[in-house]
């Protein structure tokens, strides 16, 4: 079963921050940082229940070689991926749901 992915606005957010950090860091990190993301991402849509649920009904999916948790949750009802922050592993995640 494939689901539909839904970022909220925050979480667009999230990423677009993380690629201006990597990007001051080193000329095209930033584009593999997306890169991670996104194949983590489409991962999520193969087997969306890999994962363990962390806290209350949230998910965390790491992209390989970078530090950052990808914080979704399923909603059956309505066939999605609801991907609610993409952070740092140090930050603490603080509900957006």
């Amino acid at each position: 079963m494939r689901y539909t992915i839904v970022f909220l606005i925050s979480t667009k957010l999230d990423i677009i921050n993380a690629k201006n950090w990597y990007r001051k860091q080193q000329i095209g990190l930033d584009k593999r940082f997306a890169l991670g993301v996104k194949s983590t991402i489409l991962k999520l849509n193969e087997n969306p229940f890999y994962y363990q649920l962390r806290y209350r009904n949230i998910r965390i999916a790491y992209p390989k070689s970078f530090p950052y948790g990808i914080h979704y949750y399923i909603n059956l009802a309505e066939n999605e991926i609801v991907i609610v922050a993409v952070i740092h592993n140090k930050r603490e995640f603080i509900g957006k749901v």
